[in-house]
């Protein structure tokens, strides 16, 4: 008789408050065998918050290759095993799709335990259009950037990325460049003490970061070019 393989459970985790988080999903952190978290020392905090006990060993995008054939030789075994994410669903912009895929090859049952997500929070506040929209994740730090836009200049949707507060006003600026002066919408600190979701058209919102640094990790979502749905 074959040996019954682990499940491997895709935890989604706060993106701040740490109130955000399903009763499944502490449930299952608590009766897996393994945590598979991007940074230890971050989920350590979620984990004692909820007195959750369970071992944890760091899954990230620089020790992946490593890890991987450790983590597939205990769900081999029949272990269960969580993977979450510094914050959010893992898979999103984070190297848990190379588990998935291999695990998905050893005949491992996969299960998403779902909940916050930072840039579909960020769509729904923001008043822009939500029946259509484009996850793009980072764009590339130096090259192919332009490339990558490129690709997507007449995609007629709601576009979204994740930038970091201190490249916020060099995209912004490259995004009115590519773009024009479209509605757009800054989403950042989600959740947390100092949520602050700022509306306005790609340049104005280039102007106010200028004026004013931003902090913590940030949502830009850029509106169709449409006149209807320019904030007043």
């Amino acid at each position: 008789m074959p040996e019954t393989k682990g499940v491997l459970y895709l935890v989604s985790t706060p993106i701040g408050n740490l109130g955000d988080i399903t009763y499944r999903a502490i449930s299952v952190l608590n009766d897996v065998s393994l945590i598979a978290a991007e940074d230890t020392r971050y989920s350590k905090k979620l984990l004692n918050h909820y007195n959750i006990q369970t071992k944890m060993i760091s899954y990230y995008e620089y020790n992946r290759d490593n890890r991987i054939p450790y983590l597939i030789s205990n769900l081999s075994k029949g272990q269960n095993i969580a993977v979450i994410t510094d914050a959010g669903t893992p898979g999103i912009s984070d190297p848990a799709y190379k588990l998935i895929r291999q695990s998905i090859n050893i005949g491992a049952k996969i299960e998403s335990v779902p909940g916050a997500s930072a840039f579909l929070a960020a769509l729904t506040a923001s008043g822009l259009p939500t029946d259509r929209f484009l996850f793009e994740g980072f764009l590339p730090p130096k090259k192919g950037r332009n490339k990558r836009l490129l690709k997507i200049e007449d995609v007629d949707a709601t576009i979204i990325y994740y930038e970091s507060a201190n490249r916020l006003k060099r995209t912004l600026k490259q995004l009115y460049e590519f773009f024009g002066d479209r509605p757009a919408v800054v989403a950042r600190e989600i959740t947390k003490m100092y949520e602050q979701i700022k509306r306005g058209t790609l340049l104005q919102l280039f102007n106010y970061f200028s004026d004013n640094q931003a902090k913590g990790e940030c949502v830009i979502l850029i509106g169709k070019n449409d006149k209807n749905v320019y904030f007043k």
